[in-house]
């Protein structure tokens, strides 16, 4: 029977196994890819452990316990134990993450389940093509900002490669310091995970580019592919001082990944009123739903 004792913390070791296991059985939404575990690990002290071809995923937020569904061969009983731990949990939502594949399986097995959807972490989908391109009229208030950030400044790409990568940690502690990081305990979070993905930028396999003006770095896009078809875009930052550069790098990324992906996953807006309106802005493909499932729906099912 499956016990929190089995998870154990992950590791920048662990890549490789989970490189194999999704070659398999392909990550779907943006939480699960192994960069953004192992650079988020200190918030969400992320563990997992494997069981019959099933990679299983936990976090730890604040004291809160929550299970992710099996990643791997769809089988009821590993299902059920993942159930019952999560129903001997204090937590509100012991079980989210859960994709639509995974709750069409569950409703399959447990049809009185009533599955909550997260929209906050929804992440969105965009076509490669769409943002690299910026065509018709739904974009033209995007390319009205390009053009004006065109006329005012001049500006070059780079590939974030072994060279530069020193001038793009520089960078983002400046990025630091205007967003105020150690301010806030969340942006504090996300500075670590970002310099973690820098100081491991090569052996995590991202990739990534950088906005040059005047032959200073302004702005940074990291990325890298998490299926065949998908690229992930895991950050953006931009200087404050030049208006529309988030509108530039948004679109250099995506020129350079629709070379090797057709869409790209921008992940979620995580309930900020003004992220939202901009991720939608560039109207998205699709979007990658996710649901939880409440601690008495589980108790309810299963005693």
């Amino acid at each position: 029977m499956l016990k929190l004792e089995d998870y154990k913390p992950i590791e920048l070791e662990d890549k490789p196994f989970f490189d194999e296991h999704y070659k398999k059985y392909l990550p779907v939404h943006s939480d699960n890819v192994f960069t953004t575990l192992i650079s988020w690990k200190e918030y969400a002290d992320y563990c997992y452990t494997f069981s019959d071809e099933n990679l299983l995923i936990m976090s730890k937020i604040n004291g809160e316990i929550q299970l992710r569904p099996p990643s791997g061969k769809k089988n009821k009983d590993i299902y059920d134990q993942v159930l019952k731990l999560a129903a001997e949990q204090d937590s509100e939502y012991p079980i989210g993450v859960i994709d639509n594949v995974s709750k069409g399986f569950m409703s399959s097995i447990y049809p009185k389940l009533d599955f909550i959807p997260m929209r906050d972490y929804f992440d969105y989908v965009y076509l490669a093509s769409d943002l690299a391109e910026l065509s018709g009229s739904a974009y033209s208030k995007i390319r009205n900002r390009l053009n004006k950030f065109k006329k005012n400044f001049s500006y070059d790409v780079e590939e974030i490669n072994i060279d530069n990568i020193r001038d793009v940690k520089r960078f983002l502690r400046r990025w630091c310091l205007w967003r105020d990081c150690e301010s806030d305990p969340i942006l504090e979070y996300e500075k670590k995970a970002v310099f973690y993905s820098m100081d491991h930028f090569f052996e995590l396999g991202l990739s990534g580019i950088a906005i040059l003006i005047n032959d200073r770095i302004e702005a940074v896009s990291v990325y890298e592919k998490m299926s065949p078809d998908t690229v992930v875009v895991h950050y953006e930052k931009g200087s404050p001082y030049f208006d529309g550069i988030y509108k530039v790098v948004n679109q250099e990324t995506a020129k350079a990944v629709k070379k090797i992906a057709k869409y790209i996953n921008r992940e979620s807006d995580l309930g900020i009123l003004g992220l939202r309106k901009a991720k939608m802005s560039y109207r998205p493909h699709h979007m990658v739903e996710i649901y939880s499932l409440k601690k008495e729906e589980i108790f309810d099912i299963l005693f």
